[in-house]
């Protein structure tokens, strides 16, 4: 079976193409490998139906706020308010579940972006979450994702000399549209589980294929491919430990995040990580310090702090980037919820971050200055952000490849790196 013809089967979801299985031991215990290349990684974490901005960081310096949202606003920063916002800049402030991500802001890793968002006014989950991904607002053609197009163009991550399998990895049970494209990428719903996946009795066809004693490089590759799997069922990825006292929510997307960090420490040359956590779309009963909002963030910022922790200082090569597809109504509904809306926030995390400021131009919440007089308007288009990080961070040049017909507008980037 040609190499090629194994990667394009169609039955099969392509997982260890490149790998050595002394890789996937130093991967399975986080073990780190010594004058490994040194490289930049973007972690990038989306947050699907739409995450409420105004309840993530609040403006509790905006008289509106409070007037639009009468039983879910969050309370003004005080020390005798229960449940109060966690003050930023006597402007903004944190939601009161957001605080593990409190001390990140006070070091000034962490930088909250406002009023950021997407230019269409769409407010369908599935139209939004495309556009962004694909970073092509309004274009639903366009065949691959923006995270896709960063590995497939030449010019990134500069300090990376040598190719690896797993330049782009999401941890997810399907590769995510932003990561679909020309370059290869993996997507696993964790590294326990991470397998060929064939149907019928095609696995065992082929592993009894490259048993048969050939020694070319292909039955080589493999051979060990199967064995790896096999040292990897048997290894208990659970023995990995996290540093520093760091402590991830027993979640789904505190495991995400620890197995990301895992392969981080790696060094395996990944470039880009990617992760989703849903249950945004907070239409009925949102709740303001606690309930169904404030659960959610509980995990969000946990596993984003145990994320930071763990890693320690490879975060001065990491950019963790939040986002959501769209931003929620100003005014809270009858059912003390929130329905779709417009511009959003964002987080952007690392050293490299200009962080200990929120970054965007505010728009202001009265009525003549809601978009469509009823949501946050939008003073930053997610492609600046998105276009600053790859270029700052990443080193991309290709701009004009990666974000086809937005390209290289440097005037519109917030300072952000």
């Amino acid at each position: 079976m040609q190499r090629r013809v194994f990667v394009k089967s169609g039955a099969l979801a392509l997982v260890t193409l490149g790998l050595s299985p002394s890789f996937l031991r130093r991967t399975a215990f986080g073990m780190e490998l010594a004058g490994a290349a040194k490289g930049k990684t973007l972690i990038c974490l989306f947050q699907r139906g739409a995450a409420d901005a105004l309840n993530l960081v609040v403006p509790h310096g905006e008289r509106a706020y409070y007037a639009l949202r009468p039983s879910i606003a969050i309370p003004r920063p005080s020390l005798r308010a229960q449940g109060a916002a966690i003050d930023l800049d006597g402007f903004f402030g944190l939601h009161p579940a957001l605080a593990p991500l409190k001390p990140l802001y006070d070091r000034n890793l962490l930088a909250p972006i406002h009023a950021v968002g997407s230019p269409s006014a769409t407010r369908s989950h599935f139209d939004a979450q495309d556009y962004m991904e694909t970073a092509t607002p309004d274009r639903k053609s366009t065949p691959d994702g923006w995270l896709n197009r960063l590995l497939a163009v030449e010019g990134t991550c500069d300090e990376c000399k040598a190719p690896s399998a797993f330049r782009g990895v999401a941890m997810s049970a399907q590769t995510p549209r932003s990561m679909q494209g020309a370059a290869e990428t993996v997507a696993m719903n964790s590294i326990e589980q991470f397998t060929i996946r064939a149907a019928g009795g095609q696995a065992e066809r082929l592993e009894a294929l490259y048993r048969t004693g050939s020694a070319d490089l292909v039955h080589g590759a493999g051979r060990e491919m199967f064995e790896a799997v096999a040292m990897l069922r048997a290894a208990n990825p659970q023995r990995y430990q996290p540093r520093n006292g760091a402590e991830y929510p027993r979640t789904d997307f505190g495991r995400r995040l620890l197995q990301i960090a895992q392969l981080v420490k790696a060094n395996v040359g990944m470039e880009i990580a990617f992760a989703d956590i849903g249950g945004w779309d907070t239409h009925v009963n949102q709740g303001g310090a606690t309930g169904q909002l404030a659960n959610r963030l509980d995990d969000f910022a946990r596993s984003i702090a145990a994320l930071v922790t763990d890693l320690g200082d490879k975060m001065e090569d990491v950019v963790i980037l939040t986002m959501s597809e769209f931003g929620r109504m100003a005014r809270e509904n009858g059912n003390r919820g929130t329905d779709h809306g417009h511009a959003g926030a964002m987080f952007a995390i690392g050293s490299a971050v200009r962080g200990g400021k929120v970054h965007g131009r505010w728009p202001g919440l009265e009525r003549e200055q809601l978009f469509e007089q009823r949501d946050l308007a939008l003073t930053t288009d997610f492609r600046a952000v998105f276009s600053e990080i790859a270029s700052g961070h990443l080193g991309a040049s290709r701009l004009d490849a990666i974000f086809p017909g937005y390209g290289d507008r440097r005037s519109e980037w917030i300072g952000l790196l």
